[in-house]
């Protein structure tokens, strides 16, 4: 989740919070160009912790690849290809399914129950009766997927439980920690099993697994510097555990993992949030699934594993 996001879970910014966070990130942002001048050598390029002095340095430098995704997205590369994406009724997993269909992929859409919203982007195929919590219904995802060769399957059914838990405060969740693990972190699991063991994914075939910035242990000192929501990230956090273990087993049958940030998106979820979706850069969810395949056409096998912030194209370090 971005820094901002977080810190403010339970009071909103007032001005005079939104100017100093304004002046930091420009004082961010040029500390940030020094560093990424300082090791221009460095192969290991990572994001900026910092959300608003990211955007600012990204607004700074005219990042055309964080402002601009359509200068870089290649939306042909996905055409004729066959991709299976899990939680796609609404958010981000809606836009992934439309920008792939509009740019002629046959899209297998997998989820519990279609919307109207689904059904109306009339995919390759919808399978329903997937809950990625439960073992046997990946019996239904399976037999749904009988015949079809698995160009790329996207991860990316999630949870996120609204309010925010800590310990000071009284309102841990437990049962919704397990639950957001279970959807987040092995649900994915259970998917990628699933249509392996089916034989559905071979050499050549594409993993993404949509995770979250909010599994960066690195960055928790910077963006939850207070500590709180617990389930979220460590749901998140477990995420990329799986989608880095995924990579290192499957890479020598030819299939590539990729694990994503898809970034700061403006859905209904944040939108109690929305004074600082300028100031963090929050996209619609049309551009955000952009970024989100754009960096699945460019996975190749030097980068596989890679924890990647859609944002930028940067790293994320674990």
């Amino acid at each position: 989740m971005p820094k901002a996001f977080l810190k403010m879970s339970n009071t909103s910014a007032s001005s005079s919070s939104l100017l100093l966070m304004a002046v930091s990130a420009a004082a961010g942002a040029m500390v940030y160009s020094l560093m990424n001048n300082n090791k221009k050598n460095d192969s290991n390029n990572y994001s900026m912790a910092d959300q608003v002095a990211r955007f600012a340095h990204q607004k700074a430098t005219s990042d055309t690849r964080a402002l601009n995704i359509e200068q870089h997205f290649n939306g042909l590369d996905l055409e004729g290809k066959y991709i299976v994406i899990t939680g796609t009724n609404r958010g981000l997993g809606l836009a992934l399914v439309k920008e792939a269909i509009a740019n002629g992929a046959e899209v297998i859409a997998a989820c519990r129950k279609a919307s109207a919203d689904l059904k109306a982007t009339k995919p390759y195929k919808i399978i329903e009766g997937v809950d990625v919590t439960i073992d046997d219904n990946m019996k239904t995802l399976v037999k749904g997927l009988k015949g079809v060769n698995v160009d790329i399957l996207i991860n990316n059914a999630g949870y996120f439980m609204k309010e925010r838990e800590s310990i000071l405060d009284g309102t841990m969740d437990f049962s919704e920690e397990m639950k957001m693990i279970d959807i987040c972190a092995v649900g994915m699991l259970r998917v990628t099993n699933a249509i392996y063991n089916a034989g559905n994914l071979k050499q050549g075939s594409k993993i993404a697994m949509i995770t979250s910035q909010g599994g960066s242990v690195g960055w928790r000192d910077t963006q939850c510097p207070n500590g709180g929501d617990y389930g979220h990230h460590m749901s998140k956090s477990a995420a990329n555990m799986a989608g880095k273990l995924v990579a290192n087993e499957l890479k020598d049958k030819g299939i590539t993992t990729i694990i994503l940030h898809p970034g700061f998106i403006r859905t209904d979820m944040t939108r109690k949030y929305a004074e600082i979706w300028d100031i963090e850069g929050a996209v619609t969810s049309d551009i955000a699934c952009k970024r989100v395949l754009h960096e699945i056409n460019i996975l190749t096998k030097e980068n596989n594993g890679k924890f990647i912030n859609c944002e930028d194209g940067l790293e994320i370090p674990w």
